[in-house]
């Protein structure tokens, strides 16, 4: 096979994108972290996500999340085009801080359950799922 000029500028411009695209996938998921927490540190304790580590399909995607203590929780899928998938809000009354839904999932990536604390702090919660079919027309 010859690889003409042509071929190599198509392929390179495919490479390009292909790398810039997972940044601004992850730039739309930093501005809503930025826009939930006000530019708060994030803590790693005291929040619980369970999602399965394979999603035989990624159209239902069960998740469950804990945080007791939590006055709200901001769930992200990161590769998704629109990262926010779940937003949780739990008044004084509120028995329990937790929450069980079914997600979509574009593809493998990871999904964070970020929680705000009573006391204004904020902690974080990550797993990977790999998803062997797409959900978001894929």
């Amino acid at each position: 096979m010859t690889l003409t000029r042509r071929d190599t500028l198509v392929i390179g411009a495919g490479a390009a994108l292909a790398a810039a695209l997972p940044g601004t996938v992850f730039a739309a998921g930093e501005a809503e972290i930025e826009a939930f927490t006000g530019g708060a540190e994030i803590g790693s304790g005291g929040v619980s996500l369970t999602a399965p580590e394979i999603a035989e399909n990624g159209n239902t995607v069960p998740i469950s999340v804990s945080a007791p203590g939590a006055t709200e929780i901001l769930v992200l899928a990161l590769g998704n085009p629109t990262p926010p998938v779940a937003k949780f809000s739990f008044g004084p009354l509120a028995g329990d801080q937790s929450a069980s839904t079914r997600i979509r999932l574009a593809g493998t990536q990871d999904v964070v359950a970020i929680a705000k604390m009573a006391d204004g702090s904020f902690a974080q919660a990550t797993s990977t799922v790999k998803v062997t079919i797409g959900g978001c027309g894929g």
